[in-house]
């Protein structure tokens, strides 16, 4: 019994040692970038403490949890199979979807924040307050957590050695359902907030030439959402594999849809501080500050001691009058 766990265990790790590995080390990359990004925005509260890095922050979070749920999976997967039961491995699935389905509402919460700054913010103005932003993200975890909740109060995940927690292929129905709850609506919400945004703004340009303000205000909110999109394909992206693995069946990219939504979480991390504009200029200006060398300046240092010499000669000649 022993040599047959010990040669299961050896099997688990020679299989998932590396995939785990990699796991690792981009899920660490992606929660220092995302750590970084919070101390960012928190140290500097004249420029960043807005609503719209509150949000970013709340996405950062949203990865951090995913990050965590990966390296649980792996965990147990290589190493905590012989303990685990038909809850705990129904936990380890609700969270592992509550992760995932976290950094994708949050840019739901994002396009949102957009959608009340461009179209209702004229005749809503509390719509744009830090307390209601505070609501919406809590909204957003509410709904997450809602959402993943059939992963939990259904028989549809069950334990199977070798394998991660999760609902399997053959449940169509709850495959569906995560397919659509987690992916296909918030991503619809987005772009159908992205088309009513840009209409708009076409409507403004077109109707209102003299209103530049508003009409800068409403550009810069579709400049934003447009990142937001871009955000969300790179992560989405990630999960391509999995798709051509469902079609292909294909090992090397089973194991490649693994770590790829990790690896795309560090891309999408890195874009989030390229894009953001304060956020870029604040490191951009940190890293030149840091990289600054002083010249040694010999012209400055020689007039400096010239004058010095001047000054005690004086001092010299002062005191000879006075003794005298």
């Amino acid at each position: 019994m022993n040599t047959s766990i010990a040669q299961s265990k050896t099997n688990l790790i020679d299989e998932y040692g590396l995939i785990g590995l990699l796991a690792a080390i981009f899920v660490t990359i992606t929660t220092s970038i995302s750590i970084f990004v919070i101390a960012l925005v928190w140290s500097n509260k004249s420029r960043l403490h807005t609503v719209n890095h509150l949000l970013v922050c709340n996405t950062c979070i949203a990865s951090m949890l995913y990050g965590a749920t990966v390296i649980n999976n792996f965990a147990y997967l290589i190493f905590g199979q012989w303990g685990m039961t038909m809850t705990s491995c129904r936990l380890q699935a609700y969270f592992g979807y509550s992760g995932i389905a976290g950094v994708i509402y949050s840019y739901l919460t994002q396009a949102v924040s957009r959608f009340f700054f461009s179209v209702l913010s004229m005749k809503y103005r509390w719509l744009t307050t830090f307390k209601t932003h505070f609501i919406l993200i809590a909204i957003n975890w509410i709904t997450v957590f809602l959402l993943t909740s059939p992963a939990i109060i259904t028989n549809d995940v069950t334990f199977t050695f070798g394998s991660i927690c999760w609902v399997p292929l053959r449940n169509r129905i709850h495959t569906g359902y995560t397919a659509f709850a987690y992916y296909l609506l918030p991503v619809i919400v987005i772009i159908l907030i992205y088309i009513c945004i840009y209409v708009r703004v076409r409507r403004t340009t077109k109707n209102n030439q003299s209103i530049a303000n508003s009409e800068n205000s409403q550009k810069r909110d579709l400049e934003l959402l447009r990142y937001i999109l871009i955000l969300l394909a790179l992560y989405l992206a990630g999960g391509l594999p999995t798709i051509f693995y469902m079609v292909t069946s294909v090992d090397l990219i089973y194991y490649i849809s693994m770590v790829s939504p990790s690896f795309m979480l560090i891309v999408e991390k890195i874009c989030t501080i390229f894009l953001d504009r304060e956020i870029r200029q604040i490191v951009k200006r940190f890293c030149c500050r840091s990289t600054i060398v002083q010249p040694f300046n010999a012209s400055t240092t020689g007039r400096t001691g010239t004058l010095t010499m001047q000054q005690t000669i004086r001092q010299v000649n002062v005191q000879k009058k006075t003794v005298k």
